[in-house]
Order: structure tokens, then sequence, then C-alpha cells
């Protein structure tokens, strides 16, 4: 299956968790040489507002708002269409059909991603906190097909789910993958479990990778991001 055409430096996303916008804009100035998509999450939002992310719009780079809407269908309807010309590409709920269904109703020019199961939870977790007998990616897969057939433009889930999502899914839908470490990073020093490298993510299906604290935090961020997307480059080539 051929990889869709978007071009290196959009591949990777990279996750604005900060608590200020004045923190935001020294990361995007930082790395904007190299990255040209970023993700405003909960905190930075609540932050900055609407003005970080026109900020970040207005530079030329694409917005992922990952607010993971989750109310009544009417209320994500209404909020979703608050997000038109605020140059916003991606928004995320949460991947209930009837809230899937309202956000794209809503009609904002927004791609709509639908989050699965966020990379936090492992197998173990299915049954403590969900009551939920089969594994994560069998739970991963069914709210993916539901949210899709809702209408979604693509969803977000672990780079370990992408091979079979795009097996099932097919081409068209995007998959955008958190929980990614650099190659040889040690796992489970934070919060998330199912994590795989840029590479693997890309090589198994996967549209975008998000990338955070493995970036901000490192001596030589570009060094990283340049790693990264060597491998992704990589695994692009075996798959053409």
């Amino acid at each position: 299956m051929q990889p869709k055409s978007i071009p290196l430096d959009e591949r990777i996303i990279f996750a604005l968790d900060v608590d200020s916008a004045e923190q935001a804009k020294r990361l995007v100035e930082r790395l904007e040489s190299h990255i040209h998509f970023y993700k405003i999450g909960l905190q930075l939002f609540l932050a900055g507002w609407f003005p970080i992310v026109e900020w970040i719009a207005g530079r030329g780079h694409k917005v992922m708002l990952d607010l993971k809407f989750y109310d009544i269908p009417q209320t994500v309807k209404l909020a979703v269409e608050q997000l038109g010309g605020k140059g916003v590409t991606f928004a995320t709920v949460h991947g209930n059909e009837p809230i899937v269904q309202a956000a794209v109703k809503a009609g904002a020019e927004v791609k709509i991603l639908a989050v699965t199961v966020l990379t936090s939870f492992s197998n173990e977790d299915m049954g403590k906190f969900f009551r939920y007998r089969g594994r994560v990616e069998d739970m991963v897969l069914d709210r993916a097909r539901l949210a899709i057939a809702a209408g979604a433009g693509g969803i977000v889930a672990s780079g370990a789910e992408a091979p079979r999502l795009r097996n099932e899914l097919g081409g068209d839908c995007l998959i955008v993958t958190p929980g990614i470490r650099p190659a040889g990073a040690e796992v489970g020093r934070d919060d998330q479990k199912r994590v795989v490298t840029a590479g693997q993510a890309i090589g198994g299906g996967a549209d975008y990778v998000v990338v955070g604290r493995p970036v901000r935090d490192a001596a030589d961020p570009l060094a990283v991001i340049e790693s990264m997307q060597e491998e992704i480059a990589s695994s692009l080539s075996r798959l053409n």
C-alpha cells in the first residue's frame, strides 16, 4: 500500500505541552526549520487560547488541536464550530460514534480525528478500567471502524496497532500515532505504555507521529528530530 504524499517536515507533529504561550513560541522558533506541524493540547490551549493557535498558523505551520472533545453531541458540534477560521488542521474528539458524527456535522473545515484508546492504557487496564475482556488492539480497531464509518477523517492510535488498522481500514483514513520515542530510548519512565519509534510507526502504516518530551528535553532537539526524520524516510523508502 503506497504511503500518502506528506512532506517530511510535516510527518512529525511536535507536542507543545508547555504552560505558557511564551514557552510555546520559543519552541516553535527553535524547531520550525525542521518541523511545520504542532500539537496544542489542553494545557497550552488554556494558557494561550486561540491567539497561540493563530500565531502558529500565521507562521505557515499546521496545528493539531488536541482537546479530545467529549460531551453530548450538540455541545460537541457547537464547540467544533468555534474552530472555523482559526487555522486548525486537525481536531480530536473521543471515538464515540454520535460524538464523531456531531463533530463532522459542524462543517468547520477541520479534519476530525477520533481518539481510540489513550497510549497510557495497557492490556491490563482494559479489564480494570473498562471491564473489557479483549486486548487493547481489539478495542482500538472496534472504535476506529465506528469512527471512520461516522465520518472521521482519521484516528489517533498507538503505533503498536497501526499495521492492523492500516490493513483493516485501507489507505484513505489518516492514522496519527502518539507515544513516539527515539530509537534506543528507555521505555517506561513516563506515563506512555504503548510506545514505538517514529520509523516503526510510519513503517507500520501511520501517516503522522506525535512527539514531545523526547525532543523538548533533549540536549540537542534538532539532532533528535533529524534522527527521527531519517528513520521515517528510511521506512517510507521501503514502502514505495
